[in-house]
């Protein structure tokens, strides 16, 4: 499975994107308001309890705006904080802090939100069941939201269509479930195999094949635990479909080894974070 590399360059060139948007044609025409040259430090504070993330992307933003601001870190990437808690001091003139300002909380809110989400999940599953994200991400952000996941203390499912064989619903439709776990495993050249079935009767066509781990999508919790103890001699296996904080619970007691979320990075609040002069 790929790796998550959040390099110097790769945050950088995604912070100037992301300036970018805000900046071009002619810069911040209100803040370009302030005519003063006064140092002045600014605080980052959460409004709420929250896995805190993006600190990178944030001192980055205020680093290419003026490379003169002090961004000094209070609390780390994966940090649990609480309202009122200080988690940056930025120091430098006001009028570039201001620039930066929304684009470095974009950052913080949207990364913090995932890992927050995630943590929830992770703490209502317990030890046994891992919580993994999907790869319903926003275009572009996957690298992101996937380190976000991690902060949240989950874990990566796929990173794009060639880390593993992952045999769905779809593909299932329109062939036939053995013939493609078949053709899976005759090509699979060191990848991992996973295929997914929605009801029982299609995992027992191809129990005893050799694919690593069994899928089971939307099934009732009562099917659930028959497919786990079908499965446990043989593959590793996942749930998903409608995952959500009150059903997580039950889904983990089954003993599955994984849970797939999808919400976890398409669907999550931003946390409340502030720049407080």
């Amino acid at each position: 499975m790929s790796k998550i590399k959040l390099s110097n360059n790769f945050i950088k060139n995604t912070v100037k994107l992301a300036l970018n948007e805000d900046l071009y044609p002619s810069g911040d025409i209100t803040s370009g308001l302030i005519n003063s040259d006064k140092v002045q430090k600014v605080k980052l504070i959460s409004n709420q309890k929250a896995i805190i993330g993006g600190l990178a992307f944030a001192k980055q933003t205020f680093s290419l705006i003026d490379n003169k601001i002090k961004f000094t870190v209070k609390k780390k990437d994966g940090s649990l904080v609480k309202k009122n808690d200080l988690i940056a001091i930025i120091q430098g003139k006001v009028q570039n802090i201001l620039i930066g300002e929304r684009v470095a909380l974009n950052f913080l809110t949207h990364i913090s939100g995932i890992a927050t989400k995630t943590n929830q999940f992770v703490k209502l599953a317990g030890k046994k069941s891992k919580i993994c994200c999907t790869r319903k991400t926003i275009p572009n952000l996957r690298v992101i939201q996937k380190y976000a996941v991690k902060l949240g203390g989950g874990i990566n499912h796929r990173f794009n269509l060639s880390d593993e064989y992952l045999i769905k619903d779809n593909h299932v439709a329109s062939s036939n479930i053995r013939s493609l776990v078949s053709l899976a495993i005759k090509n699979k050249k060191g990848k991992k195999i996973t295929v997914e079935v929605d009801n029982l009767q299609q995992f027992k066509k191809i129990i005893g094949m050799k694919f690593n781990t069994i899928l089971f999508d939307n099934m009732s919790i009562k099917n659930l635990k028959a497919g786990i103890k079908l499965a446990r001699k043989h593959y590793k296996t996942e749930a998903s479909g409608n995952v959500s904080l009150k059903s997580i619970k039950a889904i983990a007691a089954t003993g599955v080894d994984r849970i797939s979320v999808g919400s976890i990075t398409h669907s999550v609040p931003a946390v409340d974070l502030k720049l407080e002069i």
